[in-house]
């Protein structure tokens, strides 16, 4: 054989192919909270955060991980938009106790965004 080299590279390839399209499933963002928010049936402090979710969704449910640690979970719908927006938004409402509560996080350079069940706010 002439290239051995671009033989195994190609072996190697097909081998990890299938494990990076189950590593998709596992959906992670880094998100930045600039006030205290209520997400699920837990208060957020100001500051950086790991949200993770698994699936396709709709329906999620999404971690907030601070220092590698799960601080929060809450519901969400996992939606489809159809322009992309340039950075991370984050859209804050107010819950019965006037609360600010987390309704929705879209994320910047692509098209998903959740949103935040009602119920749990």
């Amino acid at each position: 054989m002439k290239h051995p080299n671009l033989l195994a590279l190609l072996s190697t390839l097909a081998l990890l192919f299938p494990l990076s399209a189950l590593a998709r499933d596992k959906n992670q963002h880094s998100v930045d909270i600039g006030d205290t928010v209520r997400a699920g049936n837990t208060q957020l402090k100001p500051g950086s955060y790991k949200i993770e979710w698994q699936g396709a969704g709709p329906t999620v449910q999404v971690h907030f991980l601070k220092d590698g640690q799960t601080v929060a979970t809450a519901p969400a719908t996992l939606q489809t938009n159809d322009k992309q927006v340039t950075e991370d938004d984050v859209v804050l409402g107010k819950t019965s106790a006037n609360t600010k509560a987390l309704e929705e996080i879209d994320f910047s350079r692509q098209k998903e965004a959740l949103v935040f069940a009602q119920g749990s706010l």
